[in-house]
């Protein structure tokens, strides 16, 4: 998925050396895409202060609603992006020559690296659609590494009491997904059980958050509604989970607190101003070959908006120090 801001903000993130844990409930951004028509969505990553969670870098809720996904090709650099539906099907074409459906319970991982570009286009006519959107920044090593992109359609699942956890990217309690990541990273998918209590282990040496997806959810002790983020910050070796009387969504974030100091801007990530300046201008540059071609679109595409003028300048990590 594209981020359409007209005035995107940059973000630059830093780590710090000590381990707390937190628990800091945030609100998402209503953000729409492709104009007033368009698919609203609600975004929860970047925040002031907590522009990562390890190197999940950015997280929209989509849906659910009846409205239709329209979000034509683009680029990204320095990333991976992490489509998981909940209901409804997205088509997926990118410049590497993928062209397949993703459906609930599977997930498409692209690679950007050092320029690739996609669109995702709803699926079924009319149909509910709902799910999120992730990137996952790349280490510095791996940033100009080479586009690729892969679906997965069986995931591996933990389930413990009244809690089942199907691992979309990296692992969690010894339950590992098969999808290429290049740092220590998870992220679940969890049905907590109506009415159940239930205990999930942590590695303390992770930070993480939980977003609840449809329903109030009660995480060690504290109230998370619909739609929000509660950071938990690192050295939490479990966090205890409690449903209502209905089964609640939710989605584990987590990761080894990310090293490298990033600049976010649009849909790239890079190390500095200068790096994303130039992913800009290769885009808005006729003829381009940095991120290929998306065939079936006949040359549409999403514009670059304007860079700001000043130089793009660092944010820091808030709730780490």
């Amino acid at each position: 998925m594209s981020n359409l801001d007209t005035r995107p903000e940059e973000t630059v993130c830093r780590t710090a050396a000590d381990d707390h844990a937190v628990a800091l409930l945030l609100e998402p951004r209503d953000v729409p895409l492709g104009g007033l028509r368009g698919i609203h969505v609600d975004r929860l990553l970047p925040q002031r202060g907590l522009p990562t969670v390890g190197a999940w870098c950015f997280l929209d809720i989509f849906g659910p609603n009846n409205t239709q996904m329209s979000v034509l090709p683009h680029p990204h650099t320095g990333l991976q992006t992490v489509t998981w539906p909940l209901a409804g099907e997205i088509h997926h074409r990118d410049s590497v020559g993928s062209d397949v459906l993703v459906r609930p319970g599977q997930l498409n991982l692209m690679t950007g690296g050092r320029g690739v570009a996609h669109s995702e286009i709803s699926a079924g006519g009319g149909e509910l659609l709902h799910g999120l959107q992730l990137w996952v920044a790349l280490p510095a090593e791996r940033d100009d590494m080479a586009p690729a992109f892969e679906q997965h359609v069986d995931l591996p699942v933990f389930a413990r009491g009244g809690v089942r956890a199907t691992v979309f990217v990296g692992e969690l309690a010894g339950e590992r997904s098969p999808a290429t990541v290049y740092t220590p990273l998870v992220g679940a998918d969890l049905t907590v059980d109506a009415g159940s209590r239930a205990t999930i282990p942590l590695r303390p040496d992770f930070e993480h958050a939980i977003v609840a997806v449809d329903r109030t959810l009660v995480v060690s002790g504290v109230e998370v509604p619909p739609a929000r983020l509660l950071y938990l910050g690192t050295g939490r070796e479990d966090i205890m989970l409690s449903a209502g009387r209905q089964p609640v969504r939710a989605v584990l974030l987590g990761g080894e607190p990310f090293a490298d100091e990033l600049v976010m801007w649009w849909n790239f990530v890079g190390r500095s101003h200068d790096e994303i300046a130039a992913a800009r201008e290769d885009w808005e540059t006729p003829g381009q070959t940095r991120f290929g071609v998306v065939h079936g679109h006949g040359g549409a595409r999403i514009p670059a908006p304007e860079l700001p003028r000043i130089r793009l300048t660092p944010r820091r990590h808030g709730h780490r120090t």
